[in-house]
Order: structure tokens, then sequence, then C-alpha cells
């Protein structure tokens, strides 16, 4: 007769007991998953009236920090708010005419204040580039506003590449 407290058989060769293969708990589903599948995420429904509104001025107003979160917002509500897609749009293409404005910009005063490197106008053309970058500050700060009072914002100058 076999003693149950006696614990598992030991080896003769070695005087070690054997080792007891790993077996894995049950996985438990999520929540909503159906048992034994793995369920893809529901997708995201549409903006409320007011969340289009506050995501609309966002986009322009994200153009303060530069055109990645207004590229962003775009992207991830586009389709789920009409007013987010049009003034995200508008807002990315501002960015974008600001980024090709500031490059222009950086490009003819580096050039311009070699030839005018000791005069006045020479100094003060490196104003522009910071002066197009408060431009810029200003024209997002107002689309945010204009949108958050219940409008919608033009760039005046904005090159429109995205429709």
């Amino acid at each position: 007769m076999t003693d149950p407290n006696a614990g598992p058989p030991v080896d003769p060769a070695d005087g070690q007991q054997p080792q007891q293969p790993y077996t894995q708990p049950p996985q438990q589903p999520y929540a909503g998953q159906p048992q034994g599948a793995y369920a893809a995420p529901a997708p995201a429904g549409p903006l409320t009236a007011e969340q289009d509104k506050t995501w609309a001025m966002w986009s322009h107003i994200g153009g303060v920090i530069g055109p990645i979160p207004v590229l962003i917002i775009w992207l991830v509500f586009k389709d789920r708010g009409p007013r987010t897609d049009t003034e995200g749009k508008e807002a990315l293409n501002w960015q974008i005419t600001f980024i090709i404005g500031y490059f222009i910009l950086w490009i003819l005063t580096s050039i311009l204040s070699v030839a005018l490197w000791f005069t006045f106008i020479g100094a003060v053309l490196w104003l522009l580039p910071f002066a197009w970058w408060v431009l810029n500050v200003i024209f997002s700060i107002q689309g945010g506003m204009k949108v958050n009072n219940g409008g919608s914002y033009r760039y005046p100058w904005a090159v429109r590449l995205i429709k």
C-alpha cells in the first residue's frame, strides 16, 4: 500500500523528484467577447454636435504647436464628424502653406542677409520667419475661436491641397 502523504515518487538514478509539466490556466474571455474567438474592437461612433465642434476648434488651435496635432485630429475624427472634417482640412491646408512659407523665408533670409550683412535691412530680415510664425499663431487662435463660437474659418492665404 502507498502512503498518500509520501509525495511524488523519487527517481532512483539521481535522487530527485521528477519535474511536473507546466499547464497554463484556462483563459477567460474579455467582457463581450465570444468564447474561443478574438473580436476586433468596435469602430467608434459618430461625434455628437458638441464633440464635433470641440474637435474642429482643436484642429485649428493645434496649429500653434505645428502641423502634427492638426494632422492627427483630422485623421482620427474626419470620418466621425462633418465639421471636424471640414475645419481639419482647412487647418491642415494652412499648416502646409505655413511650413512651405517658413522654409522659403528662411532660405531668402539666409541668402539676402549674406548680401546685406552689414546693413540694417540684413538684420531686420531675420525677423521675417518669426513674424510668419506669429501670424500662424494668430490665425490658428482666430480659427479656433470662430469655430468655437459656431462659425467656420477660412485662412486668407492657404493653398488648398487637401480637398
